[in-house]
């Protein structure tokens, strides 16, 4: 690791500690008419500002204050000013970030149960999708996961389905073959794009844009709000509407945090969280229409695949479905496929 990147990440651990400290000794202000947080609680994202992550979590953070009227506060740090994805997750679960919003994808690392979420082409639309996320039965069961995991999972939301940009049309299922595709690091992940023919290569979101650039990956896979909010779009010919996955944002709280506040602070959080999702949702749905509208406007052009194609990428997906099913619940699994 690089000195500049260590040092970044311990002045930015230094004031998450400082803050955190700050607001754990001298907790709220009291007297005997009211109780006023002195010092807000840090949300951490590690994306950038104009994104859905960033509206959830300022939405939740603002119902936070409006439903205890002004007594419990939240501050949004975004843009990994306070770390990666997994340096969130590491300091969440120690206590030193009570919240974060993050993607499911990295979290599979820490939670392999949450792998479930990695099922390519699960479903036709966002509405199956968050209608299983909302069923009683499978949130519990995901809910479950997040606490063996030391979090407390307060709301999912998402940033509609995964698609792929690229320079290369795909209007065949061929198509696919030998494209060098920038991915996470994410075994399934890489395992789905191998079995539709291309060349996965993991590879830092922060390297992507410069990558597309310079030509050392020809594609890469995002939800329209990231491909919009960083300019990938610059740089593709083609945006392949493949929506192989759900982009599934999480709203989590450290769980010891969460149960050492009083019920009427866990209250407050619960609904403030339940508004912020419903709300994330719509905006989701809202702006991708209009980051489409950007895509083609730049001379991008969008390619709905057919459902031949479609058939040919879940016939050729089926051992990613293996080997997730041999890694995660059987209950978490039947539920999200809706197997009885």
């Amino acid at each position: 690791m690089k000195f500049n990147e260590i040092k970044i990440r311990f002045v930015s651990a230094v004031l998450v500690m400082a803050m955190f400290s700050a607001l754990a000794f001298t907790g709220c202000a009291s007297s005997d008419e009211t109780e006023v947080q002195r010092y807000a609680w840090p949300l951490a994202t590690a994306s950038p500002e104009d994104t859905v992550t960033q509206i959830f979590s300022e939405k939740f953070a603002e119902e936070v204050s409006r439903l205890s009227d002004g007594k419990m506060k939240i501050q949004v740090y975004p843009n990994s000013t306070l770390g990666s994805d997994r340096d969130l997750l590491e300091t969440c679960a120690d206590g030193d970030i009570p919240f974060i919003v993050q993607n499911t994808a990295p979290q599979v690392a820490f939670m392999p149960d949450l792998a479930v979420f990695d099922l390519p082409c699960v479903f036709d639309s966002l509405d199956s999708c968050r209608e299983t996320l909302d069923d009683p039965e499978f949130y519990d069961l995901i809910s479950e996961v997040y606490t063996e995991g030391g979090y407390h999972l307060l709301g999912m939301a998402d940033q509609g389905f995964r698609v792929m940009s690229t320079n290369k049309a795909v209007h065949d299922f061929t198509d696919f073959k030998g494209q060098k595709i920038r991915t996470m690091e994410n075994s399934y992940h890489l395992e789905f794009w191998k079995n539709l023919g291309a060349n996965p290569t993991p590879m830092s979101f922060s390297e992507v844009y410069i990558g597309l650039q310079q030509h050392t990956i020809d594609a890469q896979e995002n939800p329209y709000e990231v491909i919009v909010s960083n300019k990938l779009y610059e740089q593709q010919d083609y945006i392949v509407e493949t929506n192989h996955l759900p982009h599934l944002i999480s709203l989590i709280v450290n769980d010891e945090f969460f149960k050492n506040l009083s019920e009427e602070e866990r209250t407050v959080m619960t609904e403030a969280a339940e508004i912020a999702t419903e709300y994330a949702r719509e905006q989701s749905d809202q702006r991708i229409a209009d980051r489409v509208t950007v895509i083609e406007e730049s001379g991008t052009q969008v390619i709905t695949l057919s459902d031949e194609v479609k058939d040919d990428i879940i016939s050729n997906s089926q051992n990613v479905y293996d080997s997730i099913r041999k890694n995660v619940s059987k209950d978490i699994y039947n539920a999200y496929l809706g197997i009885e």
